[in-house]
């Protein structure tokens, strides 16, 4: 499937149309269950691997590394690691939280001896510490870049203004500059991305890599009124339910992917993959059974109609 790889903003990366989300790497999938997925993925072409070092810190027993070491270990298995883009991100480890130049150059070490690997693909900010000026974040990020281990760097959770002061830096002293933003986007979030921040990203020619891009599973169609779903997010998806908008949403979904014979969650992926900057969506997923919906959305081109039927509905 290498025709479908897109390049990830002004980087030299190519990744596939569908991001795979780690956050359920030991979390709500152990091990063999990881294993399955990762390989699943990577049997359909996909080679763009999303995590962090914080997770999964949430889960009671986890300490944050969980998924890092589990996609290492899978990485070293399975002796993929250069046909295998991995993005991780800084910032949220309890124990290495914030952009403080110290805590980025240790927690990169951390990562890098997690994940088993002398670099680290894409990099990313995990949420924006404004207690640290921007100058000092690009300059150690930079450090990382010039000690090759970090080839491409991006940001996350971070306010236009800030991102704007970060890539206007960067050019001015000729260091290391976001290639991609990682906004929440998907069909029922798009205040936080659409305006400002997209209109920076589409100037400055990042690649936006949404995150929560089903909205917790809610777009993928399997939460209806009345019905009980047994997932770790359930509370949060089911919320989305309670507004008229969240089911005007539903409702498009369900012609459009009716009409075009697909499943819902790939309607909605290739809504966002289909939306200005976006390079790939992430979509994370605990077992092989759920992985299909979500690498179709490489093949699912909309038609204009379609799109605006479902911009219309989440409006």
């Amino acid at each position: 499937m290498t025709s479908s790889l897109r390049t990830l903003g002004t980087s030299g990366l190519r990744v596939f149309p569908l991001a795979l989300g780690g956050n359920v790497f030991g979390w709500t999938a152990d091990e063999a269950q990881s294993f399955a997925v990762l390989d699943a993925y990577a049997a359909a072409g996909g080679n763009f691997v999303d995590t962090a070092d914080a997770y999964s810190s949430w889960a009671p027993g986890n300490q944050g590394g969980e998924s890092e070491t589990l996609i290492g270990k899978w990485l070293r298995a399975r002796g993929n690691r250069a046909d295998v883009v991995v993005a991780t991100k800084v910032g949220a480890h309890p124990e290495y939280r914030g952009l403080a130049p110290a805590t980025v150059k240790g927690a990169v070490e951390e990562s890098l001896r997690r994940l088993g690997t002398d670099h680290i693909d894409l990099y990313y900010t995990h949420f924006d510490d404004e207690s640290v000026p921007v100058e000092e974040i690009i300059t150690a990020l930079d450090q990382l870049v010039k000690e090759g281990k970090v080839r491409e760097i991006g940001a996350s959770n971070i306010s236009p203004a800030r991102l704007r002061a970060s890539l206007d830096f960067s050019e001015r002293e000729g260091l290391a500059r976001y290639v991609a933003l990682q906004p929440q986007y998907n069909l029922v979030s798009r205040g936080t991305y659409e305006g400002p921040a997209q209109d920076l990203s589409a100037e400055a020619g990042l690649g936006a890599v949404p995150y929560s891009a089903l909205a917790s599973g809610f777009l993928t169609g399997k939460y209806r009124p009345g019905a009980r779903v047994e997932s770790a997010r359930a509370e949060k998806a089911g919320a989305y339910l309670e507004s008229e908008r969240g089911q005007k949403v539903l409702s498009a979904l369900d012609a459009v992917a009716e009409a075009r014979g697909t499943k819902i969650a790939t309607v909605a992926l290739a809504w966002l993959a289909s939306r200005p900057t976006v390079v790939a969506p992430i979509a994370s997923a605990r077992t092989p059974e759920q992985l299909p919906e979500l690498l179709a959305v490489a093949d699912l081109v909309l038609s204009d109609e379609e799109a605006d039927r479902l911009t219309a509905a989440s409006a």
